[in-house]
């Protein structure tokens, strides 16, 4: 079970990086991550890997591993996003003016790049992120679960008493 709690993380940690470069590249206005956590993980894109890790493994070989790799990764996207909005009221990202979007929360265009990228991740990564994952040692996990939860604590009771995206991003950027 350790393992999986590794896997969210580090993939939680890679799609921040993620985030930063995209950011960078694209030379986007506001430079900051789209995420929930003060901590450097965006929380989305480590339950979309568990989401495609979880599939079948007829789904994880060829064209299949990308399609439904991006299936998978933008279901956690919308479930995430609607969660924010729900529980939260806080909306951290909004593809409304991107062709093909869904509500604002999905798009077309990303779930192509999910596929490649969870096909990419799958193939190229997750061996050596099991690897890593196996050699943890239990204290380590337990004292980096009770981090984290402390930290997804307290980001989620920042958000409900403010609704101020920019004021938790500004926290600890």
């Amino acid at each position: 079970m350790a393992h999986w709690l590794w896997y969210f993380w580090i993939y939680s940690f890679l799609g921040y990086g993620l985030e930063k470069a995209f950011a960078a590249v694209t030379r986007a206005e506001h430079q900051e991550r789209k995420c929930f956590l003060f901590l450097p993980l965006c929380p989305v894109y480590g339950l979309g890997m568990l989401a495609v890790l979880a599939l079948p493994p007829a789904l994880q070989r060829g064209v299949w591993l990308v399609v439904f790799g991006g299936l998978a990764a933008t279901a956690v996207e919308y479930a995430v996003h609607w969660g924010y909005e729900t529980f939260l009221g806080v909306r951290f990202w909004d593809y409304s003016h991107v062709p093909g979007n869904w509500n604002g929360r999905v798009c077309l265009p990303f779930t192509l790049v999910w596929g490649v990228l969870t096909a990419a991740a799958v193939r190229l990564l997750q061996p050596g992120i099991e690897l890593l994952a196996a050699r943890v040692p239990a204290e380590v996990t337990y004292l980096i679960l009770l981090v984290f939860t402390a930290d997804a604590v307290c980001s989620a009771r920042f958000l409900q008493a403010t609704g101020d995206v920019e004021g938790l991003r500004v926290s600890f950027e």
